[in-house]
């Protein structure tokens, strides 16, 4: 609640609190019983019976006749009306004074009597506030704001600050054709007579697919910035709600606000949410999200025409988005955001960097090659750790080092320096890490160590970190196969070495599993088989779609092909996995042995020492006191005995 409501809300108690004090006061005075009607008080003047009597206000004082030598008693009476009160008693009072019932020459005593009309006003104040609060909680309650009773009825539109902070193209890199393909939408904001003319339409709606954090908002928030028109954003989720017919209610709010803002951009973010297939037989058709996309599908391609309104969405799951939703005349166009390439990471990178120090070190293009698959969020979060960092550090600049080390922290976690690691756990990671790099190299050209590290950081033990020599955007079989060499790297080198295998390979055995199995059932790289897709070929499974579909299209015969054959694919790569190791024996052993001395070593060390120079060769010039095992063993007796 912001502070103008909360105002309201406090003024909207004051009102009742103080209408609710003047009706006790009022009923209070008007229930209250006198000792004798006004009808009495009248007969007393007329019967002669009053001897004294003064009006103060509206208050009469008065004595009447006693009998004996008791003293008179002193009454009083309010009077509702003075001026009536004494029209009437006039001639009585006349007549008392010239009968010496009243002292001939006494003086009525009527102090600030008051006008008739004034003893209304409490009566009348009451009947203004009680409309007042009436009209203050009727305005609620029909929506005059959007946090009212009946306010939820409202969308919960946001427009974007179109001032000097608004995003344009310029401000986004590495989606070059997706820009392209909003230019159009552009243009038509502009100047839309250019394609009217020519008996063109522009797109009603534009869906941008892609991964998360790819920039799709983003991108939606540059087209309407590069407009100059209004942008209103809304999230999906925020149409579905408890109430039935609510969803339906703001779709229609949403659109109206549009149109009075026309012409404009309407960015509905997770469409997913509310935009999901029908009849999936999980709630019914009257379903509220039915409702509520039934009306959005109205709104978008129905009688009426949403002139200089076009609607943009995101979402990453195109695939349970209703077919209606999909069609030309709703979302005309779908403009697809992948990952970004290498050159593409780099100018992503360099923006992000406009407003950071950046020292003389850092090499955008060595870093855009060592975040390969990241998405442009995951690529600022990255320069953002780097800043932390540095901070951390007490550093005026963001150097290499701290972007490195951010890397590693985003893909994997925290280092973790401080656990306390066995002997016996240290050897066998350092063997394991060892092996993933050996295997990986001489198998797969296509990568190359950048560091390996003994240090536990986030969930993993240990971690080898890899440079792609090239971007690619599909992998070939060959190149599935050499994945599954380099994860059964780590398990071959500790059973080649260790004569004992661990659980540190979970994980690895995980992942070459899925890979081996896509091979086999989704990109019939089975010889065996054939090329034929087993299952449905989906990921993941939408319950709207495929709750009642047959995932199962393949016989008891055929799975157990399909099994033999996953494990015939992994048994070949692990047994290359061993003859690669054994080849290279002497230099495995070399990099565990230096590993446990070191911790962690460069890519420029490993591939130095994979090439059959010594440890102290490759390490003299950095650490001439831990080039070896032996020198290590002595320093750390050394200490020992100190």
């Amino acid at each position: 609640m912001n502070n103008s409501n909360r105002i309201r809300s406090i003024v909207s108690w004051a009102v009742l609190l103080l209408v609710c004090v003047i009706a006790a006061s009022l009923i209070s005075t008007m229930t209250k019983k006198d000792t004798v009607k006004y009808s009495d008080v009248v007969g007393y003047f007329k019967n002669e019976q009053v001897t004294e009597f003064e009006i103060v206000g509206n208050k009469l004082t008065y004595k009447l006749k006693t009998e004996g030598e008791n003293p008179a008693e002193e009454k009083t009476f309010v009077l509702y009306s003075v001026a009536r009160f004494l029209d009437q008693v006039q001639p009585y009072v006349d007549s008392a004074v010239q009968k010496g019932v009243l002292a001939e020459g006494y003086d009525i005593k009527q102090a600030n009597s008051i006008p008739a009309w004034v003893t209304y006003i409490p009566y009348l104040f009451l009947v203004g506030a009680v409309c007042f609060f009436g009209w203050i909680m009727m305005k609620q309650m029909a929506g005059g704001g959007k946090n009212g009773a009946m306010g939820f009825s409202r969308a919960k539109l946001k427009l974007a600050d179109s001032g000097k902070g608004k995003v344009t193209f310029n401000d986004v890199a590495g989606a070059d054709e997706e820009k392209e393909e909003l230019q159009e939408i552009v243009e038509f904001l502009k100047n839309p007579k250019k394609y009217t003319d020519l008996g063109a339409r522009i797109p009603r709606g534009v869906l941008m697919v892609g991964p998360p954090g790819t920039g799709k908002t983003y991108m939606a928030k540059a087209t309407a910035g590069e407009a100059g028109v209004p942008f209103f954003s809304i999230s999906g989720s925020d149409f579905v709600e408890l109430y039935v017919g609510v969803g339906a209610s703001r779709v229609r709010d949403t659109f109206d606000q549009a149109k009075k803002n026309a012409p404009c951009i309407v960015f509905i973010d997770e469409i997913d949410a509310v935009g999901r297939q029908r009849g999936a037989g999980l709630g019914g058709g009257n379903d509220e999200r039915e409702q509520t996309l039934n009306q959005l599908l109205v709104e978008m391609d129905g009688f009426e025409q949403n002139e200089g309104v076009i609607v943009m969405a995101a979402t990453n799951r195109p695939d349970v988005l209703d077919s209606a939703l999909l069609r030309p005349g709703r979302f005309d166009r779908q403009i697809v955001i992948h990952l970004p390439d290498v050159r593409a990471r780099e100018e992503i990178l360099k923006i992000h960097a406009r407003k950071k120090p950046m020292g003389k070190d850092v090499n955008f293009e060595n870093v855009a090659k060592a975040t390969s698959g990241f998405a442009p969020a995951e690529l600022e979060n990255v320069l953002n750790e780097a800043a932390l960092l540095a901070a951390r550090g007490n550093r005026k600049v963001i150097t290499m080092e701290e972007i490195t080390d951010a890397i590693m922290k985003v893909e994997l976690g925290v280092e973790k320096k401080s656990r306390l690691i066995t002997e016996k756990e240290k050897k066998l990671t350092a063997y394991h890490e060892a092996g993933h790099a050996i295997v990986t190299v001489v198998a797969d050209g296509n990568s190359q160590v950048n560091e390996i590290s003994i240090i536990p950081r986030g969930m993993a033990g240990g971690y080898t970190s890899y440079l792609p020599v090239e971007n690619k955007s599909y992998m070939s079989k060959k190149e599935m196969l050499d994945r599954i060499v380099h994860g059964m790297g780590g398990r071959a080198a500790e059973e080649l070495c260790l004569d004992d295998i661990s659980t540190g390979a979970s994980g690895d055995i995980q992942q070459v599993t899925d890979i081996a199995r896509q091979m086999v059932m989704r990109y019939g790289m089975s010889e065996k088989l054939g090329p034929i897709l087993f299952g449905t070929g989906r990921e993941e499974v939408f319950l709207g779609r495929d709750f009642t579909a047959e995932s199962k299209t393949y016989s008891e015969k055929v799975a157990a092909t399909i099994d033999e054959e996953i494990k015939r694919i992994i048994d070949e790569q692990y047994a290359r996995a061993k003859e690669i190791l054994q080849e290279k024996l002497p230099q495995l052993h070399t990099i565990a042995e230096q590993l446990m001395v070191h911790e962690k070593i460069t890519g420029d060390q490993f591939r130095a020492l994979l090439d059959g120079k010594t440890p102290e060769e490759v390490f003299a010039k950095t650490e001439p006191e831990l080039a070896t095992p032996e020198a290590a063993d002595e320093q750390k007796d050394g200490a020992e005995e100190a």
